[in-house]
């Protein structure tokens, strides 16, 4: 049984810095996507960024630049380093393993003066 458990949000002000991780059981973690995902009120989950299991990444347009997404395969654990926060990135953060129904808890992240 796959379970994600996240971990690192918080409350935060503009241009402020979090980082989130994501730690993974249940799973060969080295050969699956992971990705990070939001769910702002009233709108839709959307993707954040994706690494696959060799480290190559990508990102949604709107956190390009600013947040960085990496893994220790190790660890079993993806992390999210989010920089430069904006009130929009306000958002319950979920990991997912790729291609699955296998979601984490979520970790709620408020940036706000």
């Amino acid at each position: 049984q796959v379970q994600l458990v996240e971990s690192g949000g918080g409350l935060v002000q503009p241009g402020g810095s979090l980082r989130l991780s994501c730690e993974a059981s249940g799973i060969i973690f080295s050969i699956n996507v992971m990705g990070w995902y939001r769910q702002a009120p009233r709108k839709q989950r959307e993707s954040v960024a994706r690494i696959t299991g060799r480290g190559i990444t990508t990102y949604a347009d709107s956190v390009k630049g600013r947040f960085t997404i990496s893994r220790d395969n190790a660890k079993n654990t993806v992390y999210l380093e989010m920089n430069s926060l904006k009130p929009e990135d306000t958002a319950v953060y979920y990991c997912n393993v790729v291609g699955t129904d296998s979601w984490g808890q979520g970790t709620q992240v408020t940036v706000s003066s």
